[in-house]
């Protein structure tokens, strides 16, 4: 690919050069990853030791309670890993409608009935086993000592945790954490986190066994148990992260891949397989006509995701039965290029999030996501070692259906890694973070590299739209107002957002440029957050 190094939206971020680099959504974070890297840990090391950091650095976003998802390539193929968390055994349909009425149709948003089993530890575990180079203690041990002497608080994070505190700040262990001074931290201000220091330490010094075998799976449970809770001990012995085959569908002679059900990044997949039906390089790369078939290419995604995907083992339809060819190329000759559309369903043929990513000069790459779901996830923070839980179990439905919740079940997640090859070699490591903004996300971006050969940070920085329900989409305030004007007359219902980090996403791209050795790679981070990509 020889992209167009011009960039032709407003930015403050230039496309990093190195044969080393780790991306993330926080400096500090993406410095812990290059520590690692500069002491001849390969590319899992940094992913992470950043990852450990960003519990600390961003716990708006994610914690020690998060879940998390990773593809990687090892210099020979790619591998997933799934280390989304389960229900607790106790948690059925009858428990949720006992405690919150009938009527309930999800369990709570908030509280610590929102807590599956946190998966990102044993993901970090796992990854560290099976390919890390460096002892595992030594990857937490910046997170460690930023946790210990603190940071100063930063501008976007800031501004999304003043925004959280109002809702949060009496639920159990939330005001001790993340309310120093009985208020949310002001810019600048140093934030300590001591108790999540603390489970570092164990988790560094046990590999992990402290948190689902030992005295952290302990304290959990007891906390549960205090605040009326369900989550036990015995819960997080029994947990196992997946390894999984990534899926995939090709577009334009690449390969996108994603990580299969129960995550929704086969949302990106569809919409590229039913994009491809139409040329869009013959169309102008920020025209009226390009957005509105991107839109209702990822309407259509949309409207199958969320009426068959979830667990593996319960869905109707299977994953490649959504991805077959023919089942996409009738989806897309719905789409009307001058008119939006509602879509429904179709019928196969049976058959508040952080993302980071790292490579190295051997030619490893990783992309990983980590999240506690909406900002701060349920609220609940473990006090002693400083867990903040995610609220996953609010993407279980108490209806019948696919996501039903049931004991030991994994519920629909929004986080998806995703990975770009050619030819079966690697070509882009990246992800878009933000709840159902991440298959949206992934779309525009490839769509502006691959047909417009736009360069990772011009991609990035592009404005960016977002589908939301019906015929309702948001638009980055960017947006030319020409092309804005031009959705709207196709029937768009069009809401100009200026909040560029609440509905749009942020992304970290690592795109490789040749030989890693040689050539090394060329990497983006989003300027809507407060990231960095550091290398060498």
């Amino acid at each position: 690919m020889h992209f167009d190094f011009r960039n032709p939206y407003p930015s403050t971020r230039l496309p990093v050069f190195a044969r080393n680099a780790v991306a993330t959504s926080h400096p500090l974070a993406a410095q812990a990853g290059l520590r690692m890297l500069w002491k001849g840990g390969n590319a899992v090391d940094a992913a992470i030791a950043a990852a450990a950091a960003m519990t600390i650095c961003e716990p708006v976003s994610n914690g020690l309670g998060s879940d998390a998802f990773a593809i990687v390539w090892d210099g020979r193929q790619l591998h997933g890993l799934n280390a989304s968390g389960r229900a607790p055994a106790a948690w059925t349909a009858g428990y949720f409608h006992g405690r919150y009425g009938g009527g309930a149709r999800t369990p709570p948003k908030r509280g610590i009935d929102s807590v599956t089993v946190p998966g990102a530890v044993a993901g970090w575990v796992a990854l560290s086993e099976r390919f890390g180079s460096l002892p595992f203690a030594d990857l937490l041990e910046p997170a460690i000592e930023i946790a210990e002497r603190g940071y100063l608080m930063p501008v976007v994070v800031q501004q999304k945790w003043a925004a959280a505190a109002p809702e949060l700040g009496s639920l159990p262990g939330f005001a001790q954490a993340f309310l120093p001074w009985g208020r949310a931290p002001q810019v600048g201000e140093l934030f300590q986190f001591k108790a999540a220091a603390r489970g570092l330490r164990a988790i560094a010094t046990s590999k992990g066994a402290a948190f689902y075998g030992g005295e952290i799976a302990q304290a959990v449970e007891r906390f549960a148990v205090e605040h009326g809770g369900s989550l036990t001990a015995a819960d997080f012995a029994a947990y196992r992260p997946e390894w999984v085959t990534p899926i995939s569908r090709d577009y334009r002679g690449y390969t996108l891949h994603e990580i299969p059900p129960n995550g929704q990044g086969i949302a990106a997949l569809m919409a590229l397989g039913i994009l491809e039906k139409f040329d869009m390089s013959a169309l102008p790369v920020d025209s009226a006509a390009s957005q509105h078939l991107q839109i209702e290419a990822m309407k259509l995604a949309f409207a199958d995701v969320y009426r068959f995907v979830a667990e593996p083992a319960s869905m109707e339809v299977t994953a490649q039965q959504l991805l077959d060819d023919s089942y996409l190329a009738s989806r897309a000759r719905l789409i009307d290029a001058r008119r939006a559309q509602d879509f429904g369903a179709g019928n196969p043929v049976k058959g508040g999030t952080i993302y980071l990513t790292a490579a190295d000069q051997s030619g490893m790459m990783v992309s990983f996501i980590q999240s506690n779901y909406m900002g701060f996830g349920s609220g609940c923070v473990e006090p002693h070692y400083g867990i903040s839980l995610q609220n996953r179990g609010h993407g279980f439905g108490l209806l019948p259906g696919a996501n039903q919740v049931a004991p030991g079940k994994r519920p629909f997640h929004t986080i998806i890694p995703a990975f770009l090859t050619q030819g079966g070699q690697p070509v882009m490591s990246f992800g878009v973070m933000g709840a159902n903004m991440q298959p949206q996300g992934h779309l525009q971006t490839v769509v502006r590299m691959v047909d417009y050969a736009q360069n990772p940070q011009a991609a990035c920085d592009a404005p960016r739209w977002r589908f939301n329900a019906g015929l309702e989409i948001n638009v980055e305030h960017q947006m030319d107002k020409a092309v804005v004007r031009a959705l709207a007359e196709r029937g768009h219902r069009v809401e100009v957002i200026e909040d560029n980090y609440q509905d749009f996403g942020a992304g970290q791209f690592i795109w490789r440029a040749g030989d890693p050795a040689v050539h090394g790679y060329v990497c983006a981070s989003d300027a809507r957050r407060d990231g960095l990509v550091a290398g060498f």
